[in-house]
């Protein structure tokens, strides 16, 4: 099932969405809302996708398999996220979001991030992601969080042709 992505001003994009329960994410209904995230990531042409992008108000992301850094076979689900930041580094690149069509802008990401999460087979995962990885989950996790990538970013215009969103 594809899910139609909801669009910037929607008041819920601007709210933190709802821990998963643990022992929900091996059940049949969330296994098949995993699949059908990825799905939709795919169709939309986004590089990540959180939940609360397609209306559902739990804190669980997808990331496209090209660039999951821990399996580059395999798409990445992030259930109850968290990251913190290892290196004070961070880079300005810019982003666009299937939330907010055609508009891209610049915005400041750290480099090096240890993320905490859940993965959708239900195991606890910890890693290290950099550069565009790292980019991409901090891009997620603020949608869980209730923010959107255009409340910081800098230069914010419209695309001359369509690009790859990050969500």
């Amino acid at each position: 099932m594809i899910y139609d992505i909801v669009f910037e001003p929607e008041p819920m994009l601007h709210r933190p969405s709802a821990p998963v329960d643990p022992a929900t994410i091996t059940g049949r209904e969330m296994q098949k809302f995993i699949k059908d995230m990825v799905e939709t990531m795919y169709v939309k042409d986004g590089v990540g996708l959180a939940a609360i992008q397609v209306g559902k108000s739990i804190q669980l992301c997808t990331i496209v398999k090209q660039f999951n850094e821990l399996n580059p076979h395999e798409d990445l689900c992030l259930i109850n996220p968290t990251w913190t930041k290892i290196s004070r580094y961070k880079k300005w690149d810019e982003e666009g979001c299937l939330s907010v069509p055609g508009l891209y802008g610049k915005i400041q990401r750290y480099t090096k991030i240890k993320v905490t999460a859940t993965n959708g087979k239900g195991k606890p995962i910890e890693f290290i992601a950099e550069d565009f990885f790292a980019r991409i989950i901090q891009h997620e996790v603020d949608h869980l969080n209730g923010h959107l990538y255009i409340e910081t970013a800098k230069d914010i215009h419209e695309a001359e042709k369509p690009k790859r969103t990050l969500s």
